[in-house]
């Protein structure tokens, strides 16, 4: 099992990709750079460690201010917790369904040359991404809600990037939940989640 300073970074990492959910949602822009990370850790399932799953620590720290931000009541979204709690309720569901998990992995893996040429922010991926996620973990319950501004929640293209982040932070829950994480973090651990989110953070 690996130690909590590990495992910050998978929760960093989901909320990392929740906070391009809320603000794609909201604005209907991402941040370019954060969404990538994201994006890419989709693809990149084989890492030899936590931290290369999102490129490097570096491509972490705006999840890692979040964890910090939500540890310390500082946090200023009262929705991304909510969202956060259902995608890791979401992704017990998904790993238990293997049918599903394979057709996801399947998926995930037959755009990774696509993704790999142009880019896994690329439109073309994201839409990809976007109806995966659609055809497979949006029919499991609890369903993910995601609100926001309903211009944009109204356009396709904003609703496949919306889906390919939720993918995202899938992608994290389970990894955090490989690195040994639960639900105790949150109840009895949350002193130690907060150094060692700042121990990362420098």
């Amino acid at each position: 099992m690996a130690d909590l300073s590990e495992r910050v970074l998978a929760l960093a990492g989901l909320a990392q990709a929740l906070g391009q959910v809320r603000r794609i949602a909201d604005t209907g822009q991402a941040n370019a750079s954060v969404l990538d990370t994201a994006l890419d850790s989709v693809f990149r399932i084989d890492a030899s460690t936590p931290a290369a799953v999102y490129g490097g620590l570096a491509n972490l720290r705006p999840g890692l201010v979040l964890l910090q931000d939500y540890f310390v009541n500082r946090a200023n979204d009262e929705h991304l917790p909510r969202l956060a709690l259902a995608v890791l309720q979401l992704e017990r569901r998904f790993v238990r369904d293997a049918a599903m998990t394979e057709k996801v992995l399947r998926g995930i893996h037959g755009q990774a040359t696509a993704a790999g040429r142009l880019g896994s922010s690329h439109p073309d991926v994201i839409a990809a991404l976007g109806s995966l996620y659609a055809e497979t973990l949006s029919h499991l319950r609890p369903r993910v809600l995601v609100q926001g501004n309903p211009h944009y929640l109204g356009q396709p293209g904003v609703v496949a990037e919306v889906r390919a982040a939720l993918l995202a932070a899938v992608r994290s829950a389970v990894l955090w939940r490989q690195l040994g994480g639960s639900y105790w973090d949150f109840l009895l651990r949350r002193r130690a989640m907060v150094d060692a989110i700042e121990a990362r953070l420098g």
